[in-house]
């Protein structure tokens, strides 16, 4: 059986996780690739795509698959400082705090 205090305690990470993720909308992360590039939202969502007119055809795939995971990489960067960020307000092991345990 859940206690009134873990009730609580998973409420209020539920709320936090909320903000977080109102907050990670709102922060975009670019990448380039040789005239193609993408910028998504911390919740990996692609927000634009621009393609230099200069790119030749043939070419813009793999530069936008590059500029793409790039991107995604530091989007996922982002979120976990964002993660960190509340799980240590909370007093919940962190990945930092995990590393010092000898994790």
């Amino acid at each position: 059986m859940t206690s009134l205090s873990q009730a609580k305690d998973l409420f209020r990470m539920q709320r936090e996780a909320k903000k977080v993720r109102k907050l990670l909308k709102k922060i975009h992360v670019e990448a380039e690739a040789e005239g193609v590039k993408v910028v998504v939202n911390g919740e990996q969502e692609v927000v634009s795509i621009e393609i230099a007119e200069e790119v030749p055809r043939e070419s813009i795939a793999p530069r936008l698959i590059d500029a793409l995971n790039r991107a995604l990489k530091k989007a996922q960067v982002v979120a976990a400082e964002q993660m960190q960020g509340v799980l240590g307000d909370m007093g919940l092991p962190t990945e930092e705090g995990m590393r010092g345990l000898g994790k």
